[in-house]
């Protein structure tokens, strides 16, 4: 956002207007992903706007006019949200008590939490949990749907519902064998810098690779080293205008980015691994496998750390076919 002088009753000189001025931006940008960082990181506390200014170095009477403007809703609203959103994720990966998974992101009680679950989405929390699989079996079936041009000339009026009752397409579709391979491995923790990307997973993640996150490396001289990519929210619970994804890249502790990227401590532990090779919108539908087939039987839940993509040093990658190849990466704990 360019930023334009005040006429203070003089003229004021063409040249006296900085060309890097879109700094200011950068630094807006910078400041909110570091809160939005932190509510992530905080779900489970009391989350005042006077701290949360702070994180953000801005006044709390300035501050919450600021995140209202910049996130198209409101600081409670987006807690509340992402509460709900973190506990819909848990219900479905882990198997804690629902009362447990209602402290974890900051409710006091369990009816409190039951209610204001089922007024975001529609169902309590115990139904949401039990429909798990058919969501996963869902989402997969629309996935594929969306990528086979003949499923593309069904009516819209036949596309599968959300919960995936009585339709013939999901009951009688088998679960087909899991084939990806899956490796279970310690990984060490890693500094990362990362620009963020707010909007619909799939073809503008692509494109915010190439376009911005891999000029922002080369300008940097951080090629030829580890990168991740972040995907912070579930498409299948967050509307797709306010899924983020993080493009990082592992970074010397003596590395202090400036403008807008953000630098963050991707935790280390227990992951389950699997390799992937396709393209972009294939990913998606892996992620869903790798849910759907292969959690339920390993013996094993998702804890709350985040789900990556790791691209190691050689990493394939044909821009003229859009394949590309990557480890995805589940946080893993004993049920």
């Amino acid at each position: 956002m360019p930023v334009t002088p005040r006429r203070l009753g003089r003229r004021v000189r063409a040249e006296s207007v900085r060309p890097e001025r879109p700094a200011p931006l950068a630094a807006y940008t910078q400041r909110m992903n570091s809160v939005l960082d932190h509510i992530d990181a905080h779900l489970d506390e009391t989350l005042e706007v006077a701290p949360l200014a702070a994180v953000a170095h801005f006044s709390p009477y300035h501050f919450h006019r600021v995140f209202t403007a910049w996130m198209g809703e409101t600081l409670g609203d987006y807690v509340r949200r992402r509460r709900l959103e973190i506990a819909a994720v848990r219900l479905a990966g882990q198997q804690q008590p629902i009362l447990h998974i209602a402290l974890s992101v900051g409710f006091g009680s369990g009816e409190a939490f039951a209610r204001a679950f089922k007024t975001h989405f529609g169902q309590t929390p115990s139904a949401w949990r039990a429909t798990t699989a058919s969501r996963w079996n869902t989402e997969l079936l629309n996935v594929r749907r969306r990528s086979n041009p003949d499923q593309l000339l069904r009516k819209p009026d036949q596309d599968i519902n959300v919960a995936g009752h009585d339709n013939p397409e999901l009951t009688n579709t088998p679960v087909e064998e899991f084939t990806m391979q899956v490796t279970l491995a310690t990984l060490p923790p890693a500094r990362v810098a990362y620009l963020r990307h707010i909007g619909p997973y799939g073809p503008s993640v692509a494109a915010f690779w190439q376009q911005q996150f891999m000029p922002w490396m080369r300008a940097n001289q951080l090629e030829g080293r580890p990168c991740y990519g972040i995907g912070h929210d579930d498409p299948g619970i967050t509307a797709a205008a306010n899924c983020r994804y993080d493009a990082c890249v592992e970074i010397p502790a003596d590395f202090h980015p400036r403008g807008q990227a953000g630098v963050a401590q991707l935790p280390g532990g227990r992951y389950a691994l699997a390799a992937y090779r396709g393209d972009g919108p294939g990913i998606g539908r892996a992620w869903t496998e790798f849910l759907r087939d292969w959690l339920p039987g390993s013996g094993l839940q998702i804890d709350s750390r985040p789900f990556f993509e790791h691209y190691s040093v050689d990493a394939e990658y044909d821009p003229a076919t859009g394949i590309f190849t990557c480890q995805l990466c589940i946080p893993v704990k004993p049920l």
